[in-house]
């Protein structure tokens, strides 16, 4: 598979009013949740990303009727709850462990075989923590060493309902869990200890089911869903994705005199850590328009150039809101005045790749002053950029891969990144839209 290089250059103050992609966490579970309820689900502002065209065909190979007109509106007939065929092929994944993760969750509690593999990145990421209890469900499963993709799932005659309280804070793992409840017989239940995105719940409420929540003596919250109800068509209006706005924000406040607005941004309380970190490190970032949107909060967002951000102690507390978002907190703590600390952050070693060392070692060969260690990362700025002048590893992510396309805007020097295609798993129109705003990102 051929690469392809791409350089972003210093630019000046960024300007525009911009609309980002649909979310991708809500693209993914709408077009699931369509796949199995009853009558026509009608998606608008569906993000049209790799990923999540791997999860409209893996539904589709297993007998949902998935279409997309050419108003790019998309419309499923659901097979109904339990009714997944077993598909005649592989289902690849490409780069997603978000729909592989769910998606094992929904077949596994199907009494038919199921196998999955995905990329070079994708098949290095362990599936344990989804496999584990599925296993106490009744499911059977074949893998790699680590529960690695190429992966094989057979579902029992008549899945379990289970209690699972969630070793490690993940909402991939926690819908999995959810999503293989909807077919077994009875109340399935997740406890986590620390609130976890919550748009599966959100989403199945929204479908007709009840998704009940209750808090625990010990504080955790207990999330339970009754197996065998239908899921009811509906129409459903895809926010934009607060990761990938992410983006242009940091690369905005970055610039003095830059003024970008941002539409319908998701604003979910478990999603928006990153902007209440940046406003805590001095960002001016101005939520108008606030508004519930298909039972999600979203807000539209006007982002001014800063002419300094602070270094800031962020809370370990905060990492579920914003875990995707570090990549390019990272970059905007490069160039903050003061020390930044970032910590619990072992889930960003288990991403689409060694997310916490893909940016010491970027950052590092840019120039930055910092340092790594388990689950943690301290970032020394001065308030000046970096150098840059180098080529930076991306391993097929695309979050580190839009980062270092972040800090080439300002440093002294070019930077450019080994791979920029897998930008195109989340964010298709990245490069078009930052070039509109005013960076210098090419080949």
């Amino acid at each position: 598979m051929s690469t392809e290089k791409l350089t972003s250059s210093k630019s000046n103050a960024l300007s525009g009013h911009i609309k980002v992609p649909g979310d991708k966490s809500i693209s993914h579970r709408s077009l699931m949740f369509g796949g199995l309820a009853i009558g026509e689900t009608v998606i608008h502002g569906l993000l049209e990303g790799e990923d999540v065209l791997h999860t409209a065909q893996a539904m589709r190979e297993m007998g949902a009727e998935i279409t997309c007109d050419d108003q790019n509106v998309w419309r499923c007939h659901g097979v109904g709850i339990g009714g997944l065929r077993e598909p005649s092929t592989i289902l690849e994944m490409g780069n997603s462990g978000t729909s592989t993760r769910l998606l094992i969750g929904l077949v596994g509690a199907h009494n038919i075989t199921t196998q999955f593999s995905g990329d070079a990145s994708l098949n290095k990421r362990p599936m344990n923590r989804v496999i584990k209890p599925l296993e106490m469900m009744g499911a059977k499963f074949t893998s790699r060493e680590g529960g690695r993709l190429p992966l094989s799932v057979t579902g029992p005659a008549s899945a379990l309902p289970i209690e699972y309280r969630l070793p490690v804070a993940s909402a991939q793992v926690k819908s999995a869990v959810l999503l293989a409840g909807l077919s077994a017989m009875g109340k399935t239940t997740v406890i986590e200890e620390t609130p976890t995105r919550d748009h599966t719940e959100n989403m199945l409420r929204a479908f007709g089911l009840t998704v009940d929540v209750e808090t625990l003596e010990d504080g955790a919250q207990a999330i339970s869903v009754e197996g065998q109800k239908d899921l009811i068509a509906t129409e459903i209006h895809v926010p934009s994705d607060p990761s990938s706005a992410a983006f242009p924000t940091v690369t905005a406040l970055l610039h003095s005199d830059s003024e970008v607005k941002m539409d319908n941004i998701l604003m979910n309380d478990r999603r928006n850590g990153i902007y209440i970190t940046l406003q805590e490190m001095g960002a001016d970032i101005e939520f108008v328009n606030e508004r519930i949107e298909a039972g999600e909060q979203v807000a539209d967002l006007i982002v001014r150039g800063t002419n300094m951000l602070k270094g800031i102690d962020v809370p370990a507390d905060r990492v579920p809101s914003m875990i995707d978002e570090f990549p390019v907190l990272a970059v905007a703590a490069s160039l903050a005045e003061g020390t930044t600390t970032m910590t619990g952050l072992a889930e960003l070693r288990v991403k689409e790749s060694d997310r916490l060392l893909m940016m010491y070692q970027g950052l590092k060969a840019c120039g930055v002053d910092l340092e790594m260690g388990e689950d943690s990362m301290t970032i020394h700025g001065n308030g000046q950029p970096p150098k840059g002048g180098v080529e930076v590893e991306t391993a097929l992510d695309h979050r580190i891969a839009m980062s270092f396309m972040v800090l080439g805007s300002v440093s002294l020097e070019p930077i450019t990144i080994d791979d920029g295609a897998p930008i195109r798993t989340s964010f298709p129109n990245f490069i078009d839209l930052m070039n509109g705003l005013g960076t210098k990102i090419g080949a």
